[in-house]
């Protein structure tokens, strides 16, 4: 059987003839990384942000993410997948070494490889990311505050990879046709690289979740692909009321202004503020800012220092997309692999290529139902899914997707060399024709062969597996130099800030909220 036939689609075909050399050599992607520190047991660590790893407020390349235990590496923008990897590596080792003897008398704490996360405490023993004293760092916990009492805390530990992309001459008009495509094409993403099948049973401990139980530790879906990305993941009753369109700049960036500035009761009984005066959220509004907005991918804009995310998206338009739907691979040592990256480098190309007609309500709800039911059950054989009011099988679709992809492939391998962008689209299409190759499946293959069908002990394994390659790695005395510089650097940048803050906090407070500011720049702040 053939994986996949080439399928010449006569608009993809005259779109990709017309990019030039400069475009395609020009393609840019970057990672970030989100991992839980976790102890030795496999419980999640509740240590602070280690010191040797500088400020997380003002670090650009190690922070945090939700919690105080929730590393987020950074690489910059790179020409290659090797460079960006290169990068990511880097980094993982340095955050190595400053996690050697940093464990609670237990042992050294580790990076955990999965996206589902580790033993968890109690919700509320979860620790909240700290960012220090000033009024950029308070914001950012309030924020993160305003997350727990909304959404809860298991929900957020949940980690992933996001992955930057952006290719020279693209317009916003453009990129919004890519995000289109990608929305209605997403479910192949999940159904290949998804590798969250099974999680800790304190996940969902005292919540209803529709998992099924594999062990006494243990809850999975027998098809899963990516719980992640499925209904126990990021999803919310309230944002499911949103009705973001993805036809224009100008129409997300009204709806998303909209829910900036619309109060939700539930979240107005929540309250800004508690009786002792200590802050529960930023707003009690349907989103407290920008990035509270979940989704699988995401137009983007450097900001600049007190600018809104969405002030800058009207003011200068789309610079890059973010990829947000990428689990962490626990196969891989930093959590993603090249050649996975390449077939990500084809795919967008395939939905910045291709016809992308409008959204539509009833369209965006398919793409809804398509999601969940590719996380939830990617690997049932003859799976349907809802296509142009009818329906398809999966993987007839995603053969389709792939034929259409084989010429920007053998474009990619033309510029680079050599047959890697091709390799990873033949990879693509064994992944698809044999489901028991996929990463879900293999995570649950080897959770039975090796470790009594524990998710944990699984994970706790692949942890010390990546760990030890890592170290092992040599990291040269000037690269190490160079990193701790940054961190000390860091720490000097967060003091600065916070001896230069005049404005009390509740003043910054509102006027960063206020819809003014979703139009101008507030002066002497940043982003939360």
């Amino acid at each position: 059987m053939k994986l996949f036939q080439a399928h010449a689609d006569p608009i993809l075909q005259e779109r990709l003839k017309a990019l030039t050399s400069r475009q395609l050599l020009g393609i840019r992607r970057g990672i970030e990384k989100e991992s839980l520190r976790a102890q030795p047991s496999g419980a999640l660590a509740l240590t602070p942000h280690p010191q040797a790893l500088g400020s997380a407020l003002t670090h650009p390349s190690i922070t945090t993410d939700f919690s105080e235990s929730q590393v987020e590496l950074v690489t910059s923008a790179h020409v290659t997948p090797e460079a960006a990897l290169n990068e990511l590596t880097q980094l993982h080792q340095f955050t190595y070494r400053a996690l050697q003897g940093h464990g609670e008398g237990s042992g050294d704490e580790m990076l955990w490889v999965s996206s589902m996360p580790c033993g968890l405490p109690t919700d509320e023993t979860i620790p909240i990311a700290r960012f220090g004293s000033s009024n950029v760092g308070r914001a950012k916990s309030v924020y993160r505050m305003g997350l727990s009492h909304r959404y809860g805390r298991r929900m957020q530990t949940i980690s992933g990879i996001h992955y930057n992309w952006s290719m020279p001459g693209v317009t916003s008009e453009q990129y919004f046709a890519l995000i289109r495509n990608f929305r209605r094409h997403a479910f192949l993403l999940l159904h290949l690289f998804g590798a969250s099948p099974a999680v800790c049973s304190t996940f969902v401990a005292g919540r209803q979740h529709g998992l099924q139980a594999l062990s006494d530790t243990t809850m999975y879906m027998p098809h899963g692909t990516s719980l992640r990305m499925g209904r126990l993941g990021y999803q919310s009753d309230a944002q499911a009321s949103l009705a973001v369109s993805y036809n224009s700049l100008e129409g997300y960036a009204a709806s998303l202004q909209d829910a900036l500035s619309r109060p939700y009761p539930a979240y107005e009984k929540v309250g800004i503020r508690n009786p002792g005066g200590d802050y529960n959220q930023l707003a009690a509004t349907l989103l407290q800012i920008e990035n509270e907005f979940y989704g699988t991918i995401r137009p983007k804009r450097v900001i600049r220092p007190g600018e809104r995310p969405l002030h800058a998206l009207r003011e200068r338009g789309v610079e890059y997309i973010e990829v947000r739907l990428m689990d962490l691979d626990p196969f891989e040592p930093v959590g993603i692999s090249a050649q996975t990256m390449r077939f990500i480098d084809v795919f967008l190309l395939h939905c910045l290529l291709s016809d992308s007609p409008p959204d539509t309500p009833a369209e965006i709800a398919d793409l809804n139902h398509n999601q969940h039911q590719t996380a939830a059950r990617g690997r049932e054989p003859g799976l349907m899914l809802r296509r142009q009011g009818g329906e398809v099988a999966l993987v007839e679709w995603g053969r389709e997707l792939l034929g259409q992809c084989a010429p920007i492939a053998a474009a990619l391998d033309a510029e680079f060399g050599g047959r890697l962008y091709q390799d990873a689209l033949a990879a693509a299409g064994s992944g698809l024709a044999a489901a028991d190759t996929l990463p879900s499946a293999r995570v649950l293959a080897a959770m039975a062969q090796d470790f009594d069908n524990s998710f944990v002990q699984f994970a706790k394994a692949r942890s010390l597996t990546a760990q030890a390659a890592l170290q092992g790695l040599p990291l040269t005395a000037e690269q190490l130099a160079r990193f701790s510089e940054m961190s000390r650097q860091s720490i000097e940048v967060q003091k600065d800030i916070e001896a230069a803050d005049t404005l009390p906090f509740e003043a910054y407070r509102e006027h960063y909220m206020s819809a003014e500011c979703l139009d101008v720049p507030a002066p002497e702040m940043v982003h939360a």
